[in-house]
């Protein structure tokens, strides 16, 4: 019922830069935050950065001041402008959303992900 859609995976070479949207549709009463978050084989889901309605952001460590968070409150979507990429922000990228969809209903919802590679 509710959909979150992802657009701007891809591969570029080191030190270069990447945007990913996610735009979040269905039976939404109202969005608390957004975020994103990437997982390698193997290995447990991460936070990237985290926004919520009231613009307040959360950044991991290893992407501050490379990574921008930011999100459109109207049309439901999140954008994250990745600069300065490097070998290791390769793997897949993944939208999540902390929901309302109702006065009284609330849960988390994911995208599919999108593949980020980085390499010469």
């Amino acid at each position: 019922q509710v959909q979150l859609v992802e657009s701007g995976g891809g591969l570029v070479q080191p030190g270069g830069s990447l945007s990913l949207s996610c735009s979040a549709s269905g039976t939404i009463f109202s969005i608390i935050s957004m975020g994103w978050y990437r997982q390698a084989p193997g290995k447990q889901r991460e936070l990237v950065a985290t926004v919520n309605r009231g613009g307040s952001t959360n950044y991991a460590d290893s992407v501050k001041g490379r990574f921008t968070i930011s999100r459109d409150n109207v049309d439901n979507t999140v954008y994250l402008q990745m600069n300065s990429l490097k070998p290791e922000d390769t793997v897949s990228y993944y939208c999540g959303a902390y929901i309302y969809t109702s006065q009284y209903d609330f849960g988390d919802y994911w995208g599919q992900g999108t593949q980020v590679t980085v390499s010469s």
